[in-house]
């Protein structure tokens, strides 16, 4: 990944989201309503703080300009977002938005809503940080904060390419800026403010309808260009007159949640780095589509609160590690791969594996069992080494992006939440059908044999060295 990307500046409306995903299967016997069970909690950024994470996910710099305040949700996100992105402050009144889904598979089925917190105030270090960047993107929720720089977001986008994702609860954009990106729903709202047209008919594919809404928006707005994001079907590019469809590589019939951030993200960033409008704004449908095919928002949700991980004594903070690492990589395009084992006594054979895995993508996370995992699989007197050293090893390989430790005795669950590309196997399985196998190819991933390093194993090179005499060394042996 390049570090010479232009930094930039995302400035709005933090969230915290949680999802409790399940399955449903049946109905209450009490009411017409699903019963979700089997559930597991994860939580993620989300509004202005999951497109700062996306864009720095791109490679470059970003810093996020935004409300936080004392209560617990905005501690949670502070945590979420250390080592991802700079954080600059404004003070919150009340406590931080929240929503929490409740998924089948998914399917989303309720969503519900906490705080209402709204910011209060600019601060000289957040004008600071707008006034100098080189690129802005604007992702407000209607929260405030947006409201409070407005000043100082007028003043950059004199200069700066600025980015505008709008929300019907908030303001229009400031005069000036580069490209706005409304929904088809949002942009219809926006136009029947500005024109009061009523007229709710609907045409082919919405396409006439939000056509005439960014003409009409580009000329309210005095904005260079908006680009209306039309789900599945891609966007709708307006300078005001004849507009450029720009639709999507494939449809993706998954979780759409946060695809308007990594949308405008990805177009942000690139107008940074001096890419003309359209060209960025295609960029951005592609990457918005892979975003939705891969998972989306759910790709970089962290499994267990913040305090909870920090507490695993079985490598969780490499894991939370490997998982973003992950997600960056697929968000920029590339190819995630993962491979997976004991790895209790390095040897050859497990090196030639891991580099062989790492020349079949862009980066390389390797899922290690936990000791307890292997005592289970290898009895008791494995592993020979611990967990936390068998890590550092790994760490050291070249070939290795990323480590995630697992407890259980298969890698399903880990792999779900890192949901590569390739699974990589050693040839010694050639003839077996491995249990993860379904799964990898549920999300369209791909599971590889690579060519397996004869005589080599643990197992072997441990029965040698219990054979071997020992003998008494110095103090340098």
């Amino acid at each position: 990944m390049s570090t010479s990307r232009t930094p930039l500046v995302v400035v709005g409306d933090a969230l915290l989201d949680h999802d409790l995903c399940g399955r449903a299967e049946r109905l209450a016997p009490d009411a017409p309503v699903p019963v979700v069970h089997g559930t597991r909690r994860s939580s993620r950024p989300g509004g202005a703080a999951l497109a700062a994470c996306l864009a720095a996910g791109d490679g470059r710099p970003v810093a996020l300009v935004t409300a936080l305040g004392d209560d617990p949700a905005s501690d949670i996100l502070r945590e979420l977002l250390a080592d991802r992105v700079d954080l600059v402050e404004v003070p919150l009144d009340g406590t931080l938005s929240s929503k929490t889904r409740i998924l089948a598979g998914d399917r989303p089925l309720l969503r519900l809503d906490d705080g209402e917190g709204r910011a209060r105030t600019a601060t000289e270090a957040a004008e600071a940080a707008v006034s100098g960047a080189g690129g802005v993107l604007v992702a407000d929720y209607g929260r405030g904060t947006a409201d409070v720089l407005r000043a100082a977001l007028s003043t950059a986008a004199g200069g700066a390419p600025v980015v505008w994702d709008p929300h019907v609860r908030g303001r229009a954009p400031v005069p000036g800026v580069r490209l706005a990106t409304p929904s088809a729903q949002e942009a219809r709202a926006f136009a029947r403010e500005l024109t009061d047209d009523a007229d709710d008919s609907a045409d082919e594919a919405g396409l006439r309808t939000a056509a005439r809404d960014a003409r009409t928006l580009v000329g309210a707005w005095r904005v260079g260009a908006i680009a209306v994001t039309l789900g599945e079907r891609g966007a709708l590019l307006s300078h005001g007159e004849t507009p450029l469809l720009v639709p999507t590589p494939a449809a993706a019939d998954r979780d759409p949640c946060g695809a308007g951030d990594r949308f405008a993200a990805t177009a942000a960033g690139l107008l940074a780095d001096g890419t003309l409008t359209e060209a960025a704004v295609q960029a951005a449908v592609h990457a918005a589509s892979r975003y939705v095919a891969e998972g989306g928002a759910r790709a970089i949700a962290t499994p267990e609160e913040p305090r909870a991980r920090a507490e695993r004594a079985s490598g969780g903070d490499t894991t939370s590690d490997a998982v973003r690492t992950a997600a960056r990589i697929r968000a920029a395009g590339g190819t995630v791969v993962a491979a997976g084992g004991c790895f209790d006594l390095l040897h050859a054979g497990h090196v030639a594996l891991l580099q062989a895995a790492r020349r079949a993508g862009d980066c390389l996370v390797v899922c290690v069992n936990s000791d307890g995992s292997v005592r289970r699989r290898k009895g008791d007197g494995r592993p020979l080494v611990p967990v936390a050293d068998r890590v550092r090893v790994l760490r050291a390989l070249e070939c290795v992006d990323a480590v995630a430790v697992f407890d259980e005795d298969t890698p399903e669950r880990i792999l779900g939440e890192l949901r590569p590309h390739i699974w990589a196997k050693g040839g010694d399985y050639a003839r077996t059908r491995l249990p993860e196998q379904p799964l990898v190819e549920s999300w369209g991933g791909q599971v590889l044999l690579l060519p397996y390093l004869d005589g080599r194993s643990t197992t072997g090179l441990a029965r040698r060295a219990a054979l071997t005499p020992a003998r008494t060394q110095g103090p340098s042996g």
